[in-house]
């Protein structure tokens, strides 16, 4: 009988890097990392890591929050397309979109400020009623 032998299966072979970046940027870093799948596709892994200070003194822990996508090849087009739309809008109509944003809040705020001033004064009608036609 032959000696048994499992297969060995790498396990996490998804996880192997090929290739990474890493963008710091004040409290957060980015890690793109380029990986492989189990069928020897490429994708990238997007990580943003967050550094999270908490207490005071001698209590000061540094914990990190991490959050994860993964962007696939087929849809690297659309992503960098929307991506750049977006950057754009900010870079061009950003300023402008929340200066507008603003001057439409004031107005909402100024509008509520009047009814509210309007609405906090008692209504009364004056009513009078027959009882008579009531008892009918």
């Amino acid at each position: 009988m032959e000696d048994y032998k499992p297969k060995v299966r790498i396990e996490n072979r998804e996880q192997e890097i090929i290739f990474s970046k890493s963008i710091k940027a004040g409290k957060r870093i980015y890690y793109l990392d380029v990986k492989r799948n189990r069928k020897d596709d490429l994708f990238v892994a997007i990580t943003e890591s967050k550094k999270i200070v908490s207490g005071f003194d001698e209590d000061v822990q540094v914990s990190y929050e991490k959050h994860k996508i993964f962007l696939y090849k087929e849809d690297f087009d659309k992503f960098v397309d929307g991506l750049q739309e977006v950057i754009d809008f900010i870079k061009t109509k950003g300023s402008a979109f929340i200066a507008e944003e603003s001057e439409k809040k004031e107005e909402n705020d100024s509008l509520e400020e009047n009814f509210s001033a309007i609405s906090s004064e008692p209504i009364t009608f004056p009513l009078e009623f027959n009882m008579e036609e009531f008892e009918k």
